[in-house]
């Protein structure tokens, strides 16, 4: 599994590809080129002491890397505590 994390808070990546979003795709495509079987993305950082993050800016961050994804060929997971981003995130290729 792959983790794509488009958040610049992120414990365990993040950083420059949370505001170019072609990074982050071009992560996942490196994480499935290397053998990774489903991509996990997320756009707010659950790390203790992380600030929460709107509904807007979550969808902002994850739907156009999820359609940048979606022909991949892996499964696409959404990490989100949000049910508008689960279904957004469904409708989108996830």
């Amino acid at each position: 599994m792959g983790i794509v994390n488009v958040t610049p808070d992120s414990f365990s990546d993040g950083g420059p590809q949370s505001e170019q979003l072609d990074l982050a795709i071009e992560h996942g495509l490196s994480m499935v080129k290397a053998g990774a079987q489903i991509l996990d993305i997320g756009g707010e950082s659950t790390r203790p002491g992380s600030d929460a993050v709107s509904l807007q800016e979550e969808l902002r961050r994850v739907l156009p890397v999820i359609e940048g994804l979606r022909e991949a060929g892996v499964p696409l997971s959404i990490d989100t505590l949000k049910p508008q981003v689960m279904q957004a995130a469904l409708d989108a290729g996830a």
